[in-house]
């Protein structure tokens, strides 16, 4: 008798490993490899029916134009994770441009100084709009979209104001010309800068403490609170990561047009919120991930070159593109019940 239920226990415990690998799969399938597939039959399709995409010089121009969303979508990706959005980012990248591109044009200043200078001042002038965005949300409790719309307004003020609302440019030979470098023959130097950023934020949200508390705060804020962490704390620097992404990518942005310009940017923070959702971010927080972010930049462009080598027009590009957002959140709510449904099992 006690041989048989032993032999019962195990094959029970062997059966809820197996079940729980399979709902380990499941999800993944739902909420990563899903998003890959999507893109890889996307490609495939424009690949066989537009002209001239599946070449290597069109592939090098996803790669670069890719790569200004990217970065700006890893720090949208973090705030989206604790149940915020940030609509300033597109004016934050604005301000920046101007500023790395002030200084970068002073005579005064070598080349090997003005550089560095510039990066560290597009960081530290996203940051501080970022930091200021988190604060105020937290501290009077306002909603982070009204908040980020104003600092959308203010940021594109003092972006004219700071240029003379005009376009600066004259920027270091060199700098210009690491924009253009092709790396391998195959990789543009900012796309690379787009990864490295991704990476970057794939092994905080992965392995680190702030990481995990950032999806726990999404999940239940709550929670948090009681465990004796301070969720405001981690909220204003989810704001904070977002505005720094916005001035790397304003330096991305440099790179790759050799222009710092006060009206950059317009429109760039719907397409950051689109590559995130996209890519299998909840606008409810706490699920998703950077990498589903990257993946969902790629969606986007490859839809925008297609569509541009169908010869589809201006005005239809965005029609398909928000059909495509709406889509992403209506599989989102299905997804969601769908996990529900395997994690109550």
């Amino acid at each position: 008798m006690r041989n048989t239920d032993l032999s019962e226990a195990t094959e029970v415990a062997r059966g809820r490993r197996a079940a729980a690998i399979w709902n380990d799969i499941l999800r993944f399938a739902m909420r990563e490899a899903g998003i890959a597939v999507a893109l890889v039959l996307i490609v495939l399709f424009f690949s066989l029916t537009a002209p001239y995409f599946a070449t290597p010089e069109n592939f090098l121009k996803i790669f670069v134009q890719i790569a200004i969303n990217t970065v700006l979508a890893s720090g949208m990706t973090v705030v989206i994770l604790t149940g915020g959005i940030d609509l300033s980012v597109g004016s934050v990248l604005a301000l920046c441009t101007v500023v790395g591109a002030l200084i970068m044009t002073d005579r005064d200043l070598p080349v090997a100084l003005s550089v560095p200078l510039a990066l560290f001042g597009c960081m530290g002038v996203g940051a501080l709009c970022g930091a200021i965005n988190g604060f105020v949300c937290e501290q009077w409790k306002v909603p982070s979209f009204i908040v980020t719309l104003g600092m959308l307004n203010v940021a594109s003020g003092f972006a004219r104001v700071t240029s003379n609302n005009s376009t600066i440019t004259g920027l270091p030979q060199p700098f210009v010309d690491f924009g253009n470098m092709i790396v391998w023959g195959v990789f543009p130097s900012i796309f690379l800068i787009a990864v490295g950023v991704i990476l970057i934020g794939w092994f905080i949200l992965r392995f680190t403490v702030f990481g995990r508390l950032i999806y726990a705060i999404g999940t239940n804020e709550e929670a948090v609170r009681l465990s004796g962490h301070a969720p405001r704390f981690y909220k204003i620097a989810a704001f904070t990561i977002s505005g720094l992404t916005a001035g790397i990518a304003a330096m991305v942005y440099l790179l790759r047009l050799n222009v710092g310009s006060p009206i950059a940017g317009v429109g760039y923070e719907l397409n950051a919120i689109a590559a995130v959702i996209i890519g299998g971010t909840s606008f409810s927080g706490g699920k998703g991930s950077i990498i589903g972010t990257l993946v969902g930049a790629c969606i986007l462009q490859v839809l925008t070159t297609g569509l541009q080598l169908f010869g589809a027009g201006d005005n239809v590009k965005p029609i398909v593109i928000g059909t495509v957002i709406v889509l992403a959140v209506v599989l989102d709510a299905y997804r969601d019940r769908f996990l529900r449904a395997i994690e109550s099992r």
